[in-house]
Parts: C-alpha cells; sequence; structure tokens
C-alpha cells in the first residue's frame, strides 16, 4: 500500500511538471516581421496564452458551471474551443475538417487545444503568402480570412466565457497574468 501511494504521488508530481512545460505558459518571443504569417502566428499564440490561462487550474465545478439552463457549461465550451483549434490546425496543414475526435478528459482536451494551436503557429510563422491555406469544409474552401474572423476570434470569444464562468463559480482568473505582455508576473 505505502508503495502504491507512492506511486501516486510521483505520477502527480510528474504531471504537475508536465503541466507546466505545455505551450503557451507565456506567449513566445515575437518575429522581427509583420509578414501575413508572423501576424496569423501571433493571433493565435495570443489565443493559446488566453486558453492557457482561463483553463488553467480549473475545478469540476467550474467545469459544470453555467449561468443559465440555456447556456452552454465551461466544459461544453471547451469541447468547442477543441473543435475550433482543429479547424485552425486544419487550414495550416492544409487539410480538410470533419475528423471524429475520440473521447478525451478535460486535461487530455487542454493539452490537445493547446498543442493544436501552438503547430498551427509554428507552420503559419515563416509564411508571407496565406492564400494557399484554406478552411475545408466537403467540396467547400474558405480564405484564411474566415479563420481569422471565425475560429481564431470565436475561440477568443469563448477564452473570455470561461473566464467570466469561473469567475462566477468562484474560481478567479489567476492573478499576475498580463494578457497585454504575454507574460506571467512573479
Amino acid at each position: 500500500m505505502k508503495s502504491f501511494l507512492s506511486i501516486i504521488a510521483f505520477l502527480f508530481m510528474f504531471n504537475q511538471v508536465n503541466a507546466q512545460d505545455l505551450p503557451y505558459y507565456e506567449i513566445p518571443e515575437s518575429t522581427e516581421n509583420y509578414s501575413a504569417g508572423a501576424v496569423a502566428s501571433r493571433m493565435i499564440d495570443g489565443l493559446g496564452f488566453r486558453f492557457y490561462w482561463a483553463s488553467e487550474g480549473l475545478t469540476e465545478k467550474d467545469l459544470q458551471f453555467k449561468p443559465t439552463p440555456e447556456s452552454r457549461t465551461s466544459g461544453e465550451t471547451i469541447d468547442h474551443i477543441l473543435g475550433l483549434s482543429e479547424v485552425i490546425l486544419n487550414a495550416a496543414e492544409k487539410k480538410p475538417n470533419g475528423a471524429k475526435q475520440p473521447e478525451m478528459s478535460f486535461a487530455e482536451k487542454r493539452v490537445k487545444i493547446l498543442n493544436n494551436l501552438k503547430k498551427a503557429s509554428d507552420i503559419l510563422k515563416t509564411q508571407t503568402d496565406l492564400t494557399e491555406f484554406k478552411i475545408i469544409f466537403g467540396d467547400k474552401a474558405y480564405p484564411f480570412w474566415n479563420a481569422i474572423n471565425g475560429p481564431i476570434a470565436d475561440a477568443l470569444w469563448h477564452c473570455g466565457q470561461i473566464v467570466s464562468f469561473r469567475r462566477s463559480s468562484g474560481n478567479p482568473f489567476p492573478k499576475g497574468v498580463s494578457v497585454f505582455t504575454g507574460k506571467v508576473r512573479k
């Protein structure tokens, strides 16, 4: 029994260390250029940073919270952000949308969202022209402009909802996080 508890304690500590290794604890350094790809990448980085901190430390109570019976819960909102992150990544990877997601825990969804955003940002960062990056649904392709006003802006909107909902459920946004600088004040 003692060794079992030791293993559980080790796994808990290992998980905590890995959580700090997730992308977007802080926004990566900016590039020197303002190309189309660099700007799109930075928008995604801003989204990743906001999602990281909006979702950091959420409890089961937070995930189940919704302000009205007609609203989504924070957990359902995170499911929606996961889908949006897939659309963003698929546009960057030039892949069609529509693949089914496996069942995942909140922690797994959070990791997947952050990694999806980081991959998309890394792909777009060095691009000078985004005309070849499209959002593809079936036989319909939309220009990258739709990624900006669609899934990127929508996910930013929903990060704000999560912050509002977590405050309403008694779990305020972590102190020291500056969305202006993309840094965490110690």
